[in-house]
């Protein structure tokens, strides 16, 4: 090990690398972009990845009469600027491609691996982010991403290194693509099972077209002033609003907020996302907890019902056309529903609750994988930050074997 007062020393990115940006064809002439053939790579593909693809091509016309480039497999990209999370963020091209203004294509001297720089710059993703433009924009400029610092070393450390986190990613990019089938299969479950148009072995029993009055009631209990607030989560359902946001956005007095009984059906009656017309979960909570009184709160007949429901609910097309019906917009777009409006809307349900149990085992067996995938990526994601932590500042040294010396 290297010792901790040891560290590598940083140079910046500009004194190692040629930084260059693209341009954008005009938009408005078809002859640029109809049938073209050159990968064309804006932000939103720049996302800590490999990039495999792109969402649009650009025509050698477009090219030949536009300030775009054509940049080598290999090649480093940052994002200048973007929504949400996206500046800073950086990515390796697998294939030749342009690339607009938006990035910034990083090409390094022969003394620096573009890996090494990819963990470099993903490591130092917030310091990156903190940067800005002089008159306070939040773009960062060619300029600014030459003064990044980078730790100054040896091209074997630096392969090694590299080697060592690219390991890291392998692993999760097979959990990543295990969470996608799962969630595909999730998906089918939704589209065939819990809607009856595929049956479970063992069941012939009707279904039947119901109003959500006749399986869901509304307790109106409100808050004893013991529990705790939540909020509703289109990803994790109810989720406690000091833990994962920070701080409590509860009133001052909670005395009319909406008690939420283990197995409840949570309306939030507003707005999120893909679904503008409000999602709808079923509580996981094993304890009792509170929540706005905007919200309606319903308990199902049956605790597996309420599995049924929250699985057909994850769909934003499957509230859509639920809600729609019942739904008045104000002036300003805000949703107008009573509770017993919400209950109005009719779904087709299975009868039987040995069918209704059945298929809410599957479902939640289904969700449990996600869970626990989800708690493995977080953990491998923890153990890559530490690691990076560890190698990128020379807080422990690494030995270079022949073969990655010589890559």
């Amino acid at each position: 090990m290297r010792d901790a007062d040891r560290r590598w020393p940083q140079i910046a990115l500009g004194k190692i690398a040629t930084i260059k940006s693209g341009g954008t064809p005009d938009r408005k002439t078809p002859a640029y972009w109809v049938d073209g053939t050159i990968p064309w790579v804006t932000t939103s593909e720049v996302n800590y990845s490999r990039i495999t693809g792109s969402k649009e091509r650009i025509t050698h016309i477009g090219l030949e009469n536009s300030a775009a480039k054509i940049f080598p497999a290999g090649t480093l990209l940052m994002a200048l600027y973007g929504q949400g999370k996206t500046r800073g963020q950086v990515g390796i091209l697998q294939m030749d491609a342009a690339t607009n203004q938006a990035c910034a294509a990083i090409l390094p001297d022969p003394s620096y691996s573009v890996d090494f720089l990819f963990y470099s710059l993903q490591y130092d993703y917030e310091k990156i982010r903190a940067l800005s433009n002089s008159g306070g924009q939040d773009n960062l400029s060619a300029e600014l991403v030459r003064e990044i610092r980078i730790p100054r070393m040896p091209l074997p450390e630096q392969r090694k290194i590299a080697a060592i986190l690219r390991t890291w990613d392998l692993g999760l990019e097979k959990l990543s693509a295990l969470r996608k089938a799962k969630e595909r299969l999730r998906n089918w479950l939704r589209t065939q099972v819990v809607t009856g148009k595929r049956r479970l072995p063992g069941f012939a029993g009707h279904w039947r077209e119901v109003q959500l009055s006749d399986v869901l009631t509304e307790h109106g209990e409100a808050s004893t002033g013991t529990e705790e607030v939540y909020s509703v989560s289109v990803h994790k359902g109810l989720i406690n609003q000091i833990e994962h946001l920070g701080r409590s956005f509860a009133a001052a007095s909670t005395d009319h907020y909406n008690r939420v009984l283990p197995g409840d059906i949570v309306y939030t009656k507003s707005p999120t996302g893909d679904f503008p017309l409000g999602i709808i979960k079923q509580s996981q909570v094993k304890h009792p907890v509170i929540v706005s009184p905007l919200y309606g709160v319903f308990t199902p007949i049956r605790r597996e019902l309420g599995v049924l429901l929250e699985a057909h609910f994850e769909a934003p097309l499957a509230v859509k056309n639920y809600l729609n019906p019942l739904v008045q917009k104000g002036a300003k777009n805000t949703i107008a529903i009573t509770n017993k409006r919400f209950l109005e809307g009719k779904l087709h349900l299975p009868l039987d609750p040995k069918e209704q149990k059945a298929i809410a085992a599957i479902i939640e067996t289904s969700r449990r994988e996600l869970d626990a995938i989800d708690r493995e990526i977080a953990a491998l994601t923890r153990q890559k930050r530490g690691l990076m932590q560890k190698l990128l500042t020379g807080e422990w040294a690494v030995q270079p074997d022949l073969e990655t010396a010589n890559v």
